[in-house]
């Protein structure tokens, strides 16, 4: 982070500042780094991590996953779970949302406006979802194994249900739509 903002100031001093990428936080349940047994040196796993918060498309994170995967083997649990956190952020962005975070048990969207069919969608998928039309935020309840006695999703599972959250009721994609409506049945 310091790095990158060192080197957006001196971008912005020059004046050859381009399109920044928009950031998005993600602050969910997720244990995801590259361990230092995996990546061992730090600017190594530096350089890895700049890399990653850069992504914009699929193509791009699969690159880098290639990349992983020939310099340092198979990534273990962490590093899978922060290549699907900037899979996350590359749907997020291309949503147009720039925070995904737990609060309380919610999980908080936004800045979102969604027109009425979304907001119905969203209610019908995701029952007990709050929409707050002044803070341009919804609040979709946080994901549970099961709903009754059911623990909390963590990691890869809480990460694909964000992404199933957003394209199937932001990007109106209508058979994950489908998908997610069968599997709560």
């Amino acid at each position: 982070l310091y790095v990158r903002l060192v080197g957006e100031a001196v971008a912005e001093y020059r004046g050859d500042a381009g399109a920044a990428v928009p950031d998005v936080r993600v602050e969910l349940p997720v244990d995801a780094h590259l361990p230092h047994d995996y990546v061992p040196h730090e600017r190594l796993r530096l350089e890895m991590y700049k890399k990653l918060a850069a992504v914009v498309d699929e193509a791009q994170l699969a690159d880098i996953e290639a990349e992983l995967v020939d310099r340092y083997g198979a990534p273990p649990e962490p590093a899978r779970n922060l290549l699907e956190v900037a899979r996350l952020r590359t749907v997020a962005r291309a949503a147009g949302i720039g925070d995904i975070s737990l609060q309380g048990n919610h999980v908080r969207f936004g800045p979102l406006e969604l027109p009425e069919s979304q907001q119905l969608r969203l209610q019908r998928l995701y029952p007990g979802s709050i929409i707050k039309h002044t803070l341009n935020t919804i609040l979709v309840p946080k994901p549970m194994t099961a709903r009754v006695a059911g623990r909390p999703l963590r990691d890869r599972e809480v990460l694909t249900w964000a992404g199933d959250v957003i394209r199937s009721v932001v990007m109106d994609n209508v058979g994950q739509a489908a998908r997610v409506a069968t599997a709560r049945t």
